[in-house]
């Protein structure tokens, strides 16, 4: 089995319990989730009129190809009602494949490691908590070299149980805006 590393964002309807059904419709799809980092709120970085996200990383296993991995994630995100209107835009659930193994794919339709992964802090943070030492497999910088370099200054905010019982099934609205 390969090892691969997924990030989750969602900031519609319930996030957490949208990441969570994610989370557990891996399985079925093919993916075997080993780790799952804290949950994180986190702020809009490129579309910022839209509510404030959730979002965590897996790590994870499976005996897919990149582009099957891609596809199987695409299912479970149409699953869980994803729809793709607005670029960066509010969603249900969005699933990017961040790593797979050391592999490198360069296509139109995939891009492995993830495009956003070396300057995204709402992936980096997460991503350091499973593992601060993980190597990009193009520039060979850690994680925690990447979150240091990063030029992201959003916030993200690592959630306890007592925010995540607060914003479980309650509407979406930006912290601190």
């Amino acid at each position: 089995m390969k090892q691969v590393y997924l990030a989750f964002g969602s900031n519609l309807g319930s996030p957490l319990e949208n990441i969570r059904k994610a989370l557990g419709a891996l399985p079925d799809a093919g993916v075997e989730v080993r780790r799952v980092s804290s949950f994180y709120r986190t702020e809009p970085v490129e579309l910022i009129r839209q509510p404030w996200f959730v979002n965590c990383v897996a790590e994870a296993a499976t005996d897919l190809m990149p582009l099957q991995l891609l596809k199987a994630v695409q299912r479970v995100e149409r699953a869980l009602g994803r729809r793709r209107v607005i670029d960066k835009g509010p969603r249900t659930i969005d699933i990017d494949i961040l790593l797979y193994e050391n592999v490198v794919v360069q296509s139109n339709t995939l891009k492995i490691p993830h495009e956003g992964l070396s300057h995204r802090r709402f992936v980096l943070v997460p991503l350091s908590e499973l593992d601060r030492n993980l190597r990009h497999p193009v520039t060979r910088r850690t994680v925690l070299e990447m979150l240091g370099e990063s030029p992201d200054h959003s916030q993200v905010i690592r959630m306890d149980l007592e925010s995540e019982a607060a914003l479980k099934g309650q509407p979406e609205r930006a912290a601190n805006a």
